[in-house]
């Protein structure tokens, strides 16, 4: 349950914990104040145009807040109730308040812009609030402040505040965060973040694990209370937030902090050793890596290679579709980085929650679907998109070992495809005489709808290796989209089914002996490395971060044993005997 609890000035709030370290901090609010807007005349014969345009940007507002609200509800009680109303008063000021009358005025009789009436107008309601001898009803002014934010980011085609150019130690507050905005966060300068709203296996949660910024989603009950430049502490791993902590608190986190890093250096001396198990099975130890800084991460932790680079990174935060070159010199700076180790490329997945506004603007609704237009469906659809990948790829690969991953592959013919383009590029570019690798790059797939799972002997004999994208495959197999709090709960890679496909797919590879590995939550997770190596993964993806705990992990088990185990584990049907059967053998290699 959300509480928060009042020590002097001091407020601790719960949320989820969904990225662990702890981050120490200003509040940087994200949709808080207004932006400078350009002021202009608006003709008579112009004003109801202009009315219109401010219209359709009050219907959009209330719409978002009417999306967040529905959201919201399935946040725990407590929260759920103090966002609740929050939201309630936005949309109310949206129908025809004070603020909305005030604009839509000034708009008639003084000929201006809406960008413009709303900053006048604001200013007007704001030195009312402020000449009110009324300390709690003038602090009610930021809550003016958003709603017209809000309407002016809509005026104005605005999504959010930029996130590239952050003070120091900043730690961003927000409504929410999507995986473009924490892209742009830069963990030398973002200390950690917090939203309103949020679960632990959103792609937001995601790639705050990967870059190593402490996070904290779903704290509903922040609404009103942290103001820009507070101070506050982030604890992602048990899911705090402290506003305006105590000299008491600060020490008790310095200390928590230091005892992180203790243990991060305590696990720096496997970086260079291999991850091989107690009776000499060795298993390979790769990143998933989203963005360029990440590369260093890898090398840092150990990895022995990227196995899933996604390349959406380079379609986000862009109205336009990135070039060749744009793509050849990124993909080429992570092999020069990776120094020899093997880097697979994921082709594009925009999709879900990964957002391209260059592509919404082609395929509308379908590409915002997990069951639309997105994966290896729209790289079909739009061979140019896919043309350019290769190129950039093929370009790129005369610089190390590179691998090419198709993502959402649900038939061999998506594979044939594929690889029909890939060899007619490569003629091309032979053709004119661009320098390519002596062989081209192993093409693979990604398993992660289930019927690709079933279908994994036939797509074996196409593909040079598979992928199996465990997050996806969990979400797919049981209809649970992981990133709507309303059945998150729903979301376990422990349920039989799940565990099935993989085992499936696994043995489908050994029998056709390609690779096979495991990338996604489960594979960073240490509490399934014992079972992953019992179905017979050789190789785990996982978030850079995790690596080394993992190779501990790793190095305690006995493969043999493992195997048995997890025979046993497969011949259950309910996923709670399963978890506690999981939980016994792990309870062996803690105690090692």
């Amino acid at each position: 349950m959300i509480n928060s609890v009042k020590i002097n000035t001091e407020k601790i709030f719960e949320g989820l914990g969904v990225s662990p370290g702890i981050g120490f901090g200003k509040a940087h609010i994200l949709e808080s104040g207004t932006r400078d807007v350009v002021e202009y005349f608006i003709p008579d014969d112009k004003i109801r145009a202009e009315l219109d345009r401010f219209e359709v940007a009050l219907r959009e507002s209330i719409a978002q807040l009417d999306k967040l609200r529905q959201k919201a509800s399935a946040l725990p009680e407590a929260a759920a109730e103090e966002l609740g109303y929050m939201l309630d008063a936005h949309i109310h000021m949206l129908k025809g308040s004070r603020l909305v009358r005030g604009i839509e005025t000034y708009i008639q009789n003084h000929g201006v812009n809406a960008e413009a009436a709303v900053k006048h107008v604001l200013v007007d309601i704001t030195k009312g609030f402020k000449a009110l001898d009324d300390a709690y009803i003038a602090s009610r002014q930021s809550d003016i402040h958003q709603v017209a934010g809000r309407v002016l980011r809509n005026l104005t085609n605005t999504e959010h505040q930029s996130l590239k150019d952050l003070s120091d130690d900043s730690i961003v507050i927000a409504e929410e965060l999507t995986p473009a905005d924490t892209a742009l966060m830069h963990p030398a300068s973002v200390a950690g973040f917090c939203t309103l709203l949020g679960g632990p296996e959103s792609h937001t949660a995601i790639m705050a694990r990967a870059l190593g910024i402490p996070a904290v989603l779903g704290a509903g009950e922040l609404v009103g209370e942290v103001g820009a430049g507070d101070s506050l502490i982030v604890d992602g791993g048990r899911g705090k937030v402290i506003v305006n902590p105590s000299d008491k608190t600060l020490a008790y986190y310095r200390k928590q902090a230091a005892q992180i890093q203790e243990d991060i250096s305590r696990l720096s001396h496997l970086r260079n050793r291999q991850a091989i198990t107690n009776d000499g099975v060795k298993v390979i130890l790769e990143a998933n890596v989203e963005l360029p800084l990440e590369a260093e991460l890898v090398k840092e932790n150990g990895g022995e290679g990227i196995g899933l680079l996604r390349s959406e990174f380079m379609f986000m935060n862009r109205e336009t579709l990135p070039s060749e070159d744009d793509q050849y010199e990124i993909f080429r700076d992570f092999l020069l980085q990776m120094d020899g180790k093997p880097v697979t490329v994921r082709t594009l997945d925009i999709g879900g929650d990964k957002m391209a506004q260059s592509l919404i603007r082609d395929f509308g609704d379908s590409i915002c679907s997990p069951l639309g237009m997105r994966g290896v469906r729209l790289s079909l659809n739009r061979p140019d998109i896919l043309e350019t990948q290769y190129r950039a790829i093929l370009r790129a690969g005369v610089h190390g070992p590179i691998r090419i991953l198709l993502p959402m592959v649900t038939s061999v013919d998506d594979v044939r495809q594929a690889r029909r383009i890939l060899h007619a590029v490569a003629a091309k570019m032979r053709h004119e005489g661009v320098e390519l690798p002596q062989y081209l790059p192993p093409l693979g797939a990604m398993i992660e709808v289930p019927g690709a799972a079933l279908a994994a002997d036939a797509l074996a004999k196409v593909c040079e290796f598979f992928a199996i994208g465990s997050n996806d495959l969990t979400m797919y197999t049981l209809a649970t989209d992981r990133a709507d709090e309303k059945v998150a709960h729903l979301y376990d890679p422990l349920h039989p089914a799940v565990l099935r496909l993989i085992q499936f797919t696994t043995q489908a590879a050994i029998r056709n002996d390609i690779p096979v590995s495991l990338c996604g939550e489960m594979a960073g997770n240490p509490k399934y490395s014992a079972l992953l190596i019992g179905l017979g993964i050789r190789d785990l993806s996982m978030g850079a971060s995790n690596i080394p705990r993992v190779k501990q992990r790793i190095m305690n088990i006995d493969a043999t044993a493992a195997c048995a185990h997890a025979d046993t584990m497969m011949m259950q049907t309910d996923q709670t005997r399963t978890a506690m059967m999981l939980e016994s053998f792990n309870s062996h290699f803690d105690q090692a």
